[in-house]
């Protein structure tokens, strides 16, 4: 949440979802919402310091994981 608090934020339960374009948490485990290309840069820095390794970024167009070097040149 400290990185992309526009994509994420912590609910009652002290966990932190992904919310969708109205705000609303996703509290469905695997959900999913599509990152705004002016915080991917945010959202990947919340993904490797994620200390429950619980956030997952996938690519839009198949659904597989970013690998590190995918990561790496989005930077």
């Amino acid at each position: 949440m400290q990185y992309a608090p526009e994509v994420f934020e912590f609910d009652v339960d002290g966990l932190a979802y992904v919310k969708d374009d109205s705000g609303e948490l996703l509290m469905t485990p695997g959900a999913t919402v599509e990152i705004p290309p002016h915080l991917r840069l945010e959202v990947i820095d919340a993904a490797q310091e994620c200390p429950g390794e619980c956030i997952h970024i996938q690519r839009t167009h198949d659904g597989e994981p970013l690998s590190e070097e995918e990561r790496t040149a989005l930077r």
